[in-house]
């Protein structure tokens, strides 16, 4: 009996390696936990597009500052994000009755991540199958770097 096997595409695998080996450097050395100020828009809209970049599973993502506003949207209502944002948090949170890291909900439809990092939120929703691994990390790196310098760090 004949095995019949599907090619699969390498060109995202090189398009991910490729946007991650760009503005990835020093990553590990800001492993800030306290609360931080909120960045700038601008710092937070180049961010969440160089998620949508690493990530080609991404339908759509969002970062929230430490108050819950959304600093950046990849969609045109905003309010929606933190609004979700808000309530998925609130249902993890009462899970365990402590304040959730990070989420994660597989559907046939697709997959929710959220994650909590230095006083920043970031949500993101993608594909079925993404490697949640992967996401979760780029997305924790992403609000690190968002959050700026840790004081003493070199």
């Amino acid at each position: 009996m004949a095995k019949l096997t599907a090619a699969t595409a390498q060109m995202a695998t090189v398009m991910i390696q490729d946007a991650r080996a760009r503005d990835t450097v020093g990553i590990f050395t800001q492993m800030m936990d306290a609360a931080a100020t909120a960045p700038d828009r601008e710092s937070a809209e180049a961010a969440l597009k160089f998620l949508g970049e690493m990530s080609v599973d991404l339908r759509g993502a969002a970062i929230l500052g430490p108050d819950g506003d959304v600093l950046a949207a990849t969609s045109e209502t905003p309010e929606r994000w933190r609004e979700d944002a808000a309530a998925l948090f609130a249902a993890a949170d009462g899970a365990e009755g402590e304040p959730a890291e990070q989420v994660h909900i597989a559907t046939e439809q697709g997959e929710v991540f959220a994650i909590r990092n230095a006083g920043l939120a970031a949500v993101a929703v993608t594909d079925r199958f993404a490697l949640a691994s992967l996401l979760l990390f780029d997305m924790r790196s992403m609000l690190r770097e968002l959050a700026g310098p840790v004081e003493g760090a070199e």
